[in-house]
This record gives structure tokens, sequence and C-alpha cells, in this order.
């Protein structure tokens, strides 16, 4: 069962505010990444378009920090 609140790739939670009924007014976190399309077209078919993808198996923890880091 594919569950919004979870990664796809490895179950965690992927923190997609989407998911989420008291945030979904918010963007989610991927709207501010990039994701290599690879990392997508690596999923199984029937699991892809139905949940975030984690940052971790997104890819993008790098981008994310770089994102929410103060500027000077």
């Amino acid at each position: 069962m594919n569950r919004p609140d979870l990664c796809p790739a490895c179950g965690a939670r992927n923190d997609c505010t989407l998911a989420d009924p008291r945030s979904a007014d918010r963007a989610c976190w991927c709207y501010s990444v990039s994701i290599d399309p690879a990392v997508i077209e690596a999923l199984p078919q029937e699991l892809r378009n139905q949940s975030c993808l984690c940052p971790r198996c997104a890819g993008v923890e790098a981008q994310l920090r770089t994102a929410q880091a103060p500027r000077s």
C-alpha cells in the first residue's frame, strides 16, 4: 500500500507538506530543488507520481542545506 507521507524508495517519512492536511496549503520542499530525472526513472512504474521521495533518496540534501542556509 502506498502512503503519501512515505518515500516510495525507502519507506522513510518524506516530509511532504502536501501529504499532511495541516500543511497542505504550503509548497512542498521538492518544489525548491532539482531532482535528477534518472532518480525518478529508477523507481518501478507503479511507484512513480504517487508520493514524494525523501530528500536522501531524491539526492537533494545538499541543495536543501544550501537553500536553508542563512544569507549574509
